[in-house]
């Protein structure tokens, strides 16, 4: 049944969960049930209503899912308190934790209308961050918390920071499988500690530079015989 296989799947992703009727408790698992109904009516253009099922369901939840946005199977929002534009799409097994924005830009600096980010299968966006733009998430693909994205993500990378880099280790490193918060953890996955390494390695060079250019221009003694 699909809504088992739903109950089910979230509780895989969220070990805080014991059974499905507690899944059924979750604000974003009505957030989600809402917005099936609500995207039903607005495929049948019946905008008005489409639109009170998501300020109910926005009410009820702390989550603003527009009716037109696309989404997938087994789509996760855990806690809540969570934005998702009109034009956005979501893949199959998407999982999104609080204060999250997927949000959209100026509609002329998008593609046929598109204003809105699409995520594909099996991507986690962390707490707190921002996808902006008409930019995609490759499958896989992994954003720490309240990092800021506005441009393409290639599968599988693992996006940190204010602008979001990609961070040169495997996730596998640090939980294999399922990334909760789509954040690795370790100073070896910390873009600025790894740029600060990397200047550090950078001024001692200069440094060992600046010594052999003082010793060579350094003037020699001479000694005077008596």
């Amino acid at each position: 049944m699909a809504l088992f296989d739903y109950l089910d799947s979230v509780k895989n992703r969220d070990p805080a969960a014991r059974s499905r009727w507690e899944v059924l408790t979750y604000p974003g698992a009505w957030a989600v049930m809402f917005h099936r109904v609500g995207h039903w009516l607005y495929g049948g253009r019946l905008y008005f209503l489409a639109r009170l099922v998501n300020h109910i369901a926005r009410m009820l939840t702390a989550i603003d899912i527009h009716p037109g946005a696309k989404i997938g199977r087994n789509f996760f929002i855990d806690h809540g308190f969570t934005v998702i534009g009109e034009t956005a799409e979501i893949g199959d097994n998407v999982t999104i934790y609080q204060n999250v924005t997927l949000g959209g830009t100026n509609p002329s600096t998008g593609v046929g209308g598109k204003r809105h980010p699409t995520l594909r299968d099996g991507v986690v966006i962390g707490s707190g961050a921002q996808i902006l733009g008409p930019i995609e998430l490759g499958a896989g693909a992994k954003v720490g918390a309240n990092a800021v994205v506005t441009r393409d993500v290639e599968p599988g990378a693992t996006m940190v920071g204010i602008p979001a880099k990609p961070v040169d280790v495997e996730s596998v490193h640090y939980s294999p499988g399922f990334i909760p918060y789509g954040t690795p953890c370790g100073e070896d996955a910390d873009p600025a500690g790894a740029g600060f390494a990397a200047l550090e390695a950078e001024v001692a060079m200069l440094r060992c530079e600046i010594e052999a250019l003082k010793a060579a221009q350094a003037p020699s003694v001479r000694v005077k015989s008596a």
